[in-house]
């Protein structure tokens, strides 16, 4: 049995992942999803937190850190993470050979967590049927990992177009209601198709290495 567990930076995060990850962490495996008060917080406490782990972890026992790009170089934050964890003597994904073992992934959605949302205009629409029916063709938001000027404002934008939030949009309510609908292995943005095979991946190591 493994137990995951996810560190994410904020509440809209956990909404979408307490929907998503049941669709992929079955059986016995469990997990649990901690958060932090934004992405500042979570940069400053995470070093303690992963040596906190550190002590006591065991092979069954994995974290999976999620965090925003924003307007941050990818590489850097990337970077930053992999020495956080170092610093912390536990190995991650990418500072093993393949099929090696390790105990932290990283993941970094690009640039915002809305992202994923548009790698899925299908849930968009369940979730805010008034949605334009093919919003996703316009290449404004064809490619979802580069949407120009802020990801979750241009999902804001669709939204209020469509009638919904007219005083604003509510990214915790959003984010739940998305991804009660998302299908994972049909999503478009790289970053999350990145994001779920590391789960994948991490699952079927455990078990060839029991």
């Amino acid at each position: 049995m493994l137990h995951i567990e996810f560190l994410v930076e904020e509440l809209s995060a956990e909404k979408a992942l307490h929907n998503l990850l049941p669709k992929i962490i079955t059986g016995e495996h469990t997990y649990k999803i901690i958060t932090y008060q934004g992405k500042h917080d979570m940069l400053a406490k995470l070093p303690y937190t992963l040596k906190g782990y550190a002590k006591w972890i065991d092979q069954n026992f994995k974290i999976v850190v999620l965090i925003d790009r924003d307007n941050m170089d990818c590489f850097i934050l990337k970077e930053q993470l992999e020495h956080i964890a170092n610093e912390a003597t536990l190995s991650t994904k990418s500072s093993v050979d393949n099929n090696a073992s390790y105990t932290v992934l990283n993941r970094i959605a690009i640039e915002e967590l809305e992202s994923w949302f548009f790698g899925d205009a299908n849930a968009v629409r369940s979730a805010y049927p008034r949605v334009s029916a093919n919003f996703e063709q316009k290449s404004t938001y064809r490619n979802p990992d580069n949407i120009q000027g802020g990801t979750w404002e241009a999902l804001e934008r669709i939204l209020q177009v469509a009638g919904y939030f007219r005083t604003g949009i509510r990214k915790t309510e959003v984010a739940n209601e998305i991804s009660k609908h998302m299908q994972p292995l049909n999503n478009r943005s790289k970053s999350f198709q990145v994001f779920w095979d590391g789960i994948t991946d991490t699952l079927s190591l455990n078990e060839e290495n029991h």
